[in-house]
């Protein structure tokens, strides 16, 4: 099983960690990929520390799919990554690969930074932080709003500190899950030029 593995995340981080895999799949073998690709991620959310998956399937007429399987830890995500499950479950879809899979580790904010390919620029400080603000920051005026309603209703959340976690998980729950992965594609032309 060919797998070409880049790793910048050497030690493990606390934020959590994403195993980033590109598949370019046969144009014949679609069907069977999407059913092994159900198989495989129902394996890996069987293993400790699993958070949950995302995955870009290809446009009509393209046959490149980018999966994140999200860890608490590198050291989850390693422990998935190196198990007898993954390899034996990446024996039975080899052959429908046109390429072998390219498979990087990443921790934290830079998962969605990550240039989408070799010839791509990493995007400076400056782009990175203007588009995380631009995100986040009308986030901090709606999400409280939202809350208001169910605070009001049970004052025992609207005490100090549980409102501002209760508002800050919501707001990063939103941003990791929903808004930045949709976000970073829509701007990557201007952000990894």
């Amino acid at each position: 099983m060919p797998m070409s593995v880049s790793d910048p995340a050497a030690s493990v981080h606390c934020e959590g960690a994403t195993i980033q895999i590109h598949h370019r799949v046969r144009p014949e073998a679609m069907d069977r990929y999407e059913t092994w690709l159900r198989q495989i991620i129902e394996a890996a959310g069987r293993f400790p520390g699993h958070q949950g998956v995302h995955i870009l399937r290809p446009s009509e007429g393209h046959h490149d799919y980018e999966i994140a399987v999200r860890f608490a830890s590198d050291a989850d995500a390693r422990r998935w990554r190196e198990s007898p499950e993954r390899r034996e479950l990446m024996g039975t879809i080899q052959p429908d690969l046109q390429q072998a899979e390219r498979v990087e580790i990443v921790s934290g904010i830079d998962y969605w930074f990550t240039p989408p390919t070799p010839a791509s620029k990493q995007p400076t400080r400056w782009k990175q932080w203007l588009i995380t603000t631009a995100v986040i920051w009308p986030l901090t005026m709606i999400v409280p709003l939202l809350w208001l309603p169910l605070l009001q209703l049970l004052p025992a959340l609207d005490t100090w500190g549980i409102r501002h976690g209760l508002v800050a998980a919501t707001i990063v729950g939103l941003v990791v899950y929903a808004i930045m992965p949709r976000v970073v594609k829509l701007v990557a032309p201007w952000l990894f030029r």
